[in-house]
Parts: C-alpha cells; sequence; structure tokens
C-alpha cells in the first residue's frame, strides 16, 4: 500500500512563460522559488507547503481551448477571505465565476489563466 504524505505540486503547461509570469507573479502576486536548472524552461511558485510548476511548452502547446468549465481538469487553492479575493481579483481586472452558495459546502471562485488553465479559490463564504 501506498502512504501518502501530501500534494507536492501540480504542474501547468503554458505557450508563454513572460505572459505567465505576468499574471502569476504580476496580478495574483503568487511567491517565485528557485527552480532547478533544468533543460526545460519554467518558474515555480510557493503555494503554503505546495507548489505551482509553471513549464513551456516548446511546441507552444496547451491542453484547453475553451472558457471556465468546473468538471474540466483544474486545481484549487484555499484562500483566507472568500471577499478579499473577489476584490483583489476585480480590482487586478481579473475574470472570474463566483459560487458564493456552491453545494461543495464553501464559496468556489473560478478564473482562467492566460493559457485557460482554470484555477479554484476555496473559502467560507463569510470569511
Amino acid at each position: 500500500m501506498i502512504q501518502y504524505a501530501h500534494l507536492h505540486h501540480v504542474s501547468l503547461a503554458v505557450r508563454d512563460l513572460e505572459i505567465a509570469k505576468q499574471f502569476y507573479s504580476g496580478l495574483l502576486q503568487m511567491q517565485e522559488i528557485e527552480r532547478p536548472p533544468f533543460r526545460s524552461t519554467g518558474i515555480w511558485y510557493a503555494i503554503g507547503s505546495q507548489q505551482l510548476h509553471l513549464l513551456q511548452h516548446p511546441e507552444g502547446h496547451t491542453l484547453r481551448e475553451a472558457g471556465i468549465d468546473t468538471t474540466d481538469g483544474h486545481f484549487a487553492i484555499w484562500v483566507t477571505s472568500y471577499q478579499e479575493t473577489i476584490d483583489w481579483l476585480t480590482k487586478q481586472g481579473i475574470e472570474y465565476e463566483a459560487r458564493p452558495d456552491s453545494v461543495a459546502g464553501f464559496a468556489q471562485i473560478f478564473v482562467l489563466d492566460p493559457d485557460r488553465n482554470i484555477i479554484e479559490f476555496g473559502a467560507l463564504y463569510n470569511s
């Protein structure tokens, strides 16, 4: 039997690393962390004790072409405040789909990055 400890990282394919960096480092203000000198092009971020790895696909391919579809692959980040997250996304001009009364039992906010990767932010609604 496998003894799981925790999720270490999620990797996403991006077409243009500089555009992705403007979104993740600039608009979302995620914390960049050191990345080993792989032959591939990428950038890593710390999200609590887990990591997000962005990898620039050498042929410019990514997986998605459509809009927000929450039944499609995505990753979720728990945030401390639903309203502050909504306010920040609005201030940054990032379109989102808010579900404050989600049947999940917590509030959900969905956004797309420049490569149409889906990001979910989860929080208690009254936070």
